[in-house]
């Protein structure tokens, strides 16, 4: 738009006028003063409240800025002119101003703002101009949307951006005390001083350093995969579960993250009863227990367990503190060990201890397994490699989770791994697997067989190593660590700030990823511990269950049992976020870019296969136990259906497949036994006439393509974007419906102009229809007779097409839109009718309400008092009739002319289907009455080449018999008002007549279609005499010469021949063949 545009909009909702810049006012010319006073243009919603809103920029920002209601947000992009482009939103006043490239137009420059999905911290969201304020004429209302753009929130992004504006001010993590900290702490766990040495012990240096290395892989591939998903883009609250659900859906995201909290709650009671089970020994080495050792863990472990509670409850901010002080609590406790493995003391030598010495390294290479393997070694050290997601469960508070996670998470993995790997050499190095820790253990000059280690160091521990009752050493003493640090204490200090810190990590993440998971509503029933309290809006419902649940098993205090399926939930956590990249590349999804470059598609699915192969190793029964639990949650959370739509990479996945298989097939050639009926179904809006959507949907549900197309005629100017998101909404209404069917709407001139459009364009490579299914024409004889010319024209188009033609007739009709206006008006507010359509009658249906006729019928059985006259109840009830089970009964098949087999093919899919299947088909056929047997034998020797099933043949000898005079004379009668009559008037008169009205009969016509004319009669009389209670009639569709029969003539054929009968399908194939009996 330029302003001299622009301003003639003045009825419009936004209207625009030059704000000056230069420094003498307001009033100042924006031409003058070069680029200091160059114009900033302003967009102003046209809104009376606002008409005094005419402040400078400048002020419209202080004021903002002073009364905290307004967020702003300001980009400046240089051109390569450069001039340079001012971008404010006013929220208070909702004002656009814009300056782009020196001159005024309301065509915005990129702006980050744009992109934004709610309102956040970072910035507003804006709503930039639309396609219809640029492009559209000036003389139409630019705005037809409550928005600009016609964006209006969902619920949950209303939610977002509620919460994005209450959280001023929160307490925002940085990725070394948000992320590193954590996730070294949580991986760090008791297992560093109390299982490390005795791994050592068991496995050797070697394998010990192999076992390591192994889980860190698992672990490093994961951070890997976690880094590449938490960058590509904003990652939100709820970690795991936020990363697995928004990439690989709800299914995956729901099943994962229930577990993922539970797992996380059950691990505050693992953790803190390792610290419980410290202080109780502490305690029995002074003589100090309470009552009996179980129950002083359940003491300690309850106290310790609502003091960690009271530091989470009072924010996060504290938390992050007591995390940073345990921290160096645990650092000081491993430089401790360091330094004291350096500093021999004799007294320490009877208890295995020499310090460093090559013969105890190789001693204590290799492996020494007493009754352990490699694997349960490895599964009982696992537990210590985990712990690297405690970052990203917090990913809501951390400043920048993109930066964050990777950093943060990946140098964790790295520093614990060289951790765990320098105190495995460092114990197998200086200690030896068997000490007695008797001092007087030295060698004798009589002992000459003593080969070990310690035997190069003075000490013999052969006779506790023979008698098996050696106290110390790496296999014996779970205290090692503490008998080699310099200060012991500190090493139970050590131990202490390892649980509890790993505890305060799960009992923080579990609510938080809880909260996430309840916000989504993937589970209704959990949504009251969604609501967050104070600035950092914390879940303080989840912290009071996550106490719960670590409560209650820390009362039972046997998590013998229970810690491989913490460890297993955990890992099938981190082989679905590995799943997720892999399943995120392979989708090959535009949206799939992370910033974050160092990670692999195979390298990704390697993990996810170790992940699995490792819950294996750690515990079959509780991997098992797991897969069951995560397929048990999947198929609910599938079965409910959430209605979430994260782009996930499954749809990306689905897309690519579609895509793919339907390119490979339009490079096949059609074959006779791959043969599908592919509708193209002419219904108008889906749920005008249910009957004709219920009956073919029927027969192509899983077997062919079934397309609802719609012509929306009469419009001055087509509205596409009224059928756009009419397009969404019946396609919407046609899934939740259970029918397998595409909507396919178009504008055209006429209905003939529509169909053709779509005989041409539906579908897509092979998935394109072969038949076209109409509804039978009921209220041909009232309306304007040029709409009947149409409707047969659309028939022979569709012969031209080479298409197949199925016509169903009820005799109560088809179209139930008209209903809804009868006494319903308190179910919906349904579009008004539109005057300007092109011809309103059966065919053509009106727009009306999304409720479907089950709806009306259940209301009006319910409600006996609207007004619904018979004629409309009785189409209620026919319009549900393919909608339940058929009864025993038959499907009438009239297969009089051969059309290649589709009238013979339909009835049989429509009886393998369950509410058909017990129907039985007869076959109806013409024939000569001395050649009946014949006939009969020669037709179930075809049927039985088809392999299909059929209770009776008829064969129809008197079908050449003249009808009764008085249904001759009702036909006659029934044409009469449609006849040319030209040897009643003079020629050129007659042919004036006939080209203003093609559809009359003319005279010669109806003498030379006498006989075919009489056929359709007699038929009727057939029909009515065999197949009167039949559940289904399907018969060969009569065909007229295109240019030969005129379209009244060839409606009175199609009405003589269906009406007072029950439901009726007149079907004509294409004539080729589409059963064939070669295999």
């Amino acid at each position: 738009y330029s302003v001299s545009e622009s301003t003639m909009v003045l009825t419009s909702r936004f209207q625009v006028d030059l704000v000056a810049e230069a420094a003498d006012g307001p009033g100042a010319d924006p031409g003058a003063g070069g680029d200091e006073a160059k114009g900033r243009f302003r967009v102003n919603f046209a809104d009376p409240s606002e008409a005094g809103s005419a402040a400078s920029p400048d002020g419209a920002q202080a004021e903002g800025l002073q009364n905290g209601d307004t967020v702003m947000s300001e980009t400046s992009l240089h051109s390569s002119t450069g001039g340079q482009h001012h971008y404010h939103y006013d929220t208070h006043t909702n004002t656009y101003y814009l300056r782009t490239f020196g001159h005024n137009t309301i065509d915005a420059v990129p702006n980050i703002d744009f992109y934004r999905q709610t309102a956040a911290p970072l910035g507003e969201k804006l709503i930039r101009p639309t396609l219809s304020e640029l492009h559209d004429e000036l003389d139409k209302e630019p705005f037809e949307d409550g928005f600009a753009n016609g964006d209006e929130l969902t619920p949950a992004e209303e939610a977002a951006a509620k919460e994005a504006a209450e959280s001023k001010g929160v307490v925002k993590f940085g990725w070394v005390k948000g992320v590193l900290v954590r996730c070294m702490l949580n991986i760090w766990g008791v297992m560093l001083f109390i299982r490390m040495s005795w791994i050592v012990g068991q496995a050797g240096i070697a394998l010990s350093c192999l076992i390591v290395g192994m889980a860190t892989v698992v672990t490093t591939i994961t951070g890997l995969s976690t880094s590449a998903i938490a960058t590509n883009g904003f990652v939100r609250g709820g970690g795991a579960y936020y990363l697995i659900s928004r990439s690989l859906g709800p299914e995956f995201g729901g099943s994962i993250g229930l577990i993922f909290a539970f797992a996380n709650a059950v691990a505050v009671a693992m953790y803190v009863v390792g610290f419980a089970e410290t202080v109780v020994e502490l305690l029995a080495g002074v003589d100090a227990i309470m009552t009996d050792e179980i129950n002083d863990i359940r003491i300690i472990g309850t106290i310790t367990v609502i003091l960690l509670l009271g530091i989470s409850l009072a924010g996060m901010e504290w938390e992050a503190k007591a995390q940073i002080f345990l921290l160096i609590v645990l650092i000081t406790a491993i430089c401790n060990y360091f330094i004291g493995s350096f500093i021999p003391l004799e007294s320490k030598k009877s208890m295995g201890f020499f310090g460093y010495d090559g013969s105890i390294m190789w001693e204590n290479m290799g492996p020494d397994f007493r009754g352990e393997t490699f694997f349960s070694v490895f599964a009982i050290f696992f537990p210590a490699a985990t712990g690297i997601l405690a970052g990203a469960n917090i990913s809501g508070d951390l400043a920048d989770p993109q930066l964050a996670i990777p950093r943060g998470t990946l140098l964790a993995i790295l520093i614990t791994g060289i951790v765990y790997l320098g105190v495995a050499v460092s114990t197998g190095s200086c200690i030896v697997r068997d000490a007695s820790g008797v001092l007087n253990d030295t060698i004798t000059q009589a002992v000459g067989n003593c080969s070990d280690a310690a035997c190069g160091l003075g000490f013999d521990f052969s006779s506790c190593k023979s008698a098996n009752d050696c106290n110390y050493g790496l296999h014996n003493d779970f205290q090692v660590m503490s008998l080699v640090s310099g200060f012991g204490p500190i090493i139970s200090a050590g131990i202490f700030s390892a649980t509890l810190s790993s505890a305060l990590a799960s009992l923080v993440s579990a609510p938080k990823v809880f909260q996430a998971l309840c916000k989504d509503n993937i589970y209704p029933g959990l949504s009251m511990f969604a609501k967050g309290y104070g600035k950092n809006n914390e879940p303080l419902k989840g912290y009071i269950l996550t106490f719960v649940i670590a409560l209650a098993f820390i009362l039972i205090a046997e998590l013998n049992i229970i810690a491989p399926i913490i460890s297993n939930f955990f890992l099938a956590s981190y082989a679905l976020i590995n799943f997720s990249v892999f399943h995120a590349s392979l989708a090959n999804s535009p949206g799939w870019r992370p910033s974050f470059k160092y990670y692999n598609m195979w390298i990704s699915l390697a993990g996810a296969i170790l992940c699995c192969v490792v819950m294996f190793v750690i515990n079959w029964w509780a991997a098992l136990l797991t897969n069951v639990i995560v397929l048990g949650l999947f198929i609910y959370v599938s079965y409910k259906k959430p209605d979430v739509n994260w782009g996930s990479s499954t749809q990306a996945l689905t897309y690519h497949q579609a895509l793919t298989h339907t390119l490979h097939l339009s490079g096949v050639e059609d074959h006779i036994k791959n043969f599908r009926p592919q509708c193209l179904v002419m219904t108008g809006y889906p749920n005008s006439r249910p009957a004709i959507i219920d009956l073919v949907h029927t027969f192509t549900k899983n077997v062919g393509l079934m397309i609802c197309g719609h012509i929306r005629t009469g419009y001055r100017r087509p509205n596409f974007k009224e059928l756009a998101t009419d397009q969404a909404r019946y396609q919407r209404w046609l899934l939740k419906n259970e029918c397998k069917a595409f909507y396919t709407p178009v504008f055209a001139e006429d209905m003939r102009q529509g169909t053709q459009y779509l005989l041409q364009a539906a579908g897509l490579g092979r998935l394109k229809p072969n038949t076209l299914v109409l509804g039978f024409k009921n209220d041909w004889r009232d309306g304007d007779m040029m709409n009947v010319e149409t409707y047969i024209s659309m028939i022979h188009d569709a012969f031209d097409s080479q298409f197949g033609a199925v016509i169903l007739r009820l005799k109560e009709g088809l179209d139930v839109s008209h209903i809804q206006g009868q006494g319903m008006k308190h179910m919906n507010k349904h579009p008004k009718h539109d005057s300007r359509r092109g011809f309103s009658n059966e065919f053509e249906t009106n727009v009306f309400s999304i409720f479907t006729c089950n709806i009306l019928w259940q209301m009006y059985k319910k409600s006996p008092t609207v007004p619904l006259n018979v004629s409309d109840q009785r189409l209620l009830e026919a319009s549900q009739q393919f909608q339940k089970k058929q009864g025993k009964g038959t499907v009438d098949v009239w297969w009089l002319f051969d059309d290649g087999g589709l009238t013979l093919l339909i009835p049989y899919l429509l009886t393998n289907k369950k509410r058909w299947k017990d129907c039985k088909i007869r076959v109806f056929i013409g024939g000569k009455i001395n050649r009946i047997d014949h006939d009969r034998r020669a037709m179930a020797t075809l049927l039985s080449k088809f392999r299909i099933d059929f209770s009776d043949i008829t064969v129809l000898g008197d079908i050449n018999t003249k009808p009764k005079k008085e249904h001759v004379s009702a036909f006659e009668e029934m044409i009469e008002p449609y006849r040319l009559k030209e040897d009643d008037m003079e020629q050129e008169a007659a042919e004036r007549l006939k080209d203003s009205e093609p559809w009359r009969i003319t005279d010669n016509e109806l003498e030379l279609y006498r006989a075919k004319t009489n056929r359709q009669i007699r038929l009727n009389e057939l029909l009515k005499e065999h197949s009167s209670t039949a559940n289904l009639i399907v018969m060969s569709l009569p065909l007229a010469r295109k240019g030969a029969v005129s379209s009244a003539l060839y409606m009175a054929w199609l009405e003589g021949l269906s009406k007072d009968l029950p439901p009726m399908l007149l079907v004509r194939g294409n004539h080729q063949s589409v059963l064939t009996f070669y295999s």
